[in-house]
């Protein structure tokens, strides 16, 4: 049985990338039906035929190892738990320490460190792209440091995570995921609120913004949209990325706006106030508390359906995948997949979310600033940084764009300046 699942498993996995290789490469057309032609969200327009191709090249690649990087993620805790890894790690650690604790937190290290690994030529595939592509500027110590930064940190977090949700899974099989939904909310708010001031430095330098003539100027814009922000910060990004972001996170007395220093090397200050808007949009229609919002929700059907799953799968299959009980360390793998395969599924839903709200900041922000020239340039720029696609296809969309094609984010502003146009009097 278990060699059969196995061999389901990988083959199911060929398929998939072999589809998604298909449809990327031949069967996906991202060309521009003829009425967006020459608009200005025509990259045509400000894009020159090697930018146009690179963009091309670049976006199809992207995203193709994004479609193979989650599901190998499944795959590797399949064979985790089929060649008995899981049972091994569990054994190291019983040898290892007495205390429970320990126990499972030697248990995870083993589990993510085999996990580490294993994505790891993966991971590196996508920064030697990004780095051929010249999107990212950074060493490869620079981005091995960040890459172990990030072990460490989901290490720390999941220990406490982990011995909570077992100690949970002990104490009540029935309504554990219950419980352990109830325990999220507090830790959420919790991490976002250290987010900006513990997290966020650990990978990058931040300092107020050098430029105070901007500042003032942005300051000003908040006071407007009636944010409590003192200060502006930007971050050394430049050593790391080509790429221009932006950003206000965390919540509370950590709120902070950011600007990435690549932004305010490349875009004009009318285009930096742009931005900055468009991110004060998000603040003012409190998309944060409705992202939190839900999330909760989100996670609470998916703590439940995997805790249903789980009971399912391992009374089925538990022989094979050399686990009896759900409340068994060793059962670890098999609930990260699981949880994994409901992020990506649900990942529709919440994009289609998410590039509501962006539009809804894009709408707040050009009503604030009633710049659509600058607002166009921005993203057109935005485009030439990141070499993505105008117009990608429907499931790249679908399943990675939490904003608005640029088609769509520039289109919106060309009605809108058609909309508010002066009239000439005759």
């Amino acid at each position: 049985m278990a060699r059969k699942i196995g061999l389901y498993g990988v083959l199911s996995y060929c398929l998939y990338g072999l589809f998604f290789y298909w449809y990327l490469f031949y069967f996906a057309d991202t060309s521009l039906s003829f009425e967006y032609e020459g608009t200005r969200a025509d990259p045509a327009t400000f894009l020159n035929g090697r930018e146009l191709m690179l963009s091309e090249e670049y976006s199809k690649v992207r995203d193709l190892l994004f479609f193979l990087s989650t599901p190998f993620e499944w795959l590797l805790y399949l064979f985790i738990l089929l060649l008995g890894f899981s049972n091994a790690f569990k054994r190291w650690a019983e040898h290892s320490a007495k205390i429970k604790f320990l126990r499972n937190a030697i248990y995870l290290l083993w589990l993510s460190l085999f996990a580490f690994i294993a994505t790891m030529p993966l991971n590196y595939i996508r920064y030697s792209l990004s780095k051929s592509y010249n999107i990212s500027t950074q060493t490869f110590g620079g981005w091995m440091k960040d890459e172990l930064i990030d072990f460490w940190v989901n290490f720390g977090t999941m220990i406490i995570i982990v011995t909570v949700l077992y100690w949970l899974i002990n104490k009540s099989r029935k309504r554990w995921w219950f419980y352990a939904w109830l325990l999220s909310v507090p830790f959420t708010l919790f991490m976002m609120f250290l987010q900006p001031v513990v997290i966020d430095p650990l990978y990058n330098d931040f300092y107020p913004l050098k430029n105070k003539e901007l500042e003032a100027k942005i300051l000003e814009l908040a006071d407007k949209a009636h944010i409590p922000a003192e200060h502006v910060y930007e971050v050394d990004m430049a050593k790391k990325t080509n790429a221009l972001n932006a950003y206000v996170n965390g919540i509370g007395s950590n709120s902070r706006i950011v600007l990435w220093d690549t932004t305010l090397d490349r875009l004009t200050e009318k285009q930096i106030l742009f931005i900055m808007a468009h991110e004060m949009g998000h603040y003012v229609e409190k998309h944060i508390y409705f992202g939190i919002a839900g999330y909760l929700i989100l996670s609470l059907a998916g703590l439940f359906l995997t805790a249903r799953i789980m009971e399912y799968v391992i009374e089925r299959w538990g022989k094979a995948l050399r686990v009896s009980e759900i409340n068994d360390i060793r059962s670890l793998p098999l609930l990260l997949m699981i949880l994994s395969m409901l992020l990506f599924i649900s990942s529709p839903l919440s994009n289609f979310v998410s590039r509501y709200e962006e539009s809804r900041a894009d709408h707040y922000a050009i009503k604030m600033t009633k710049d659509t020239d600058a607002a166009i340039s921005t993203f057109q720029e935005l485009t030439r940084a990141g070499k993505s696609q105008v117009n990608p296809p429907l499931l790249v969309k679908i399943f990675r764009y939490g904003h608005p094609t640029m088609l769509e984010r520039i289109s919106v502003l060309e009605e809108y300046e058609m909309e508010h146009k002066p009239k000439k009097h005759e």
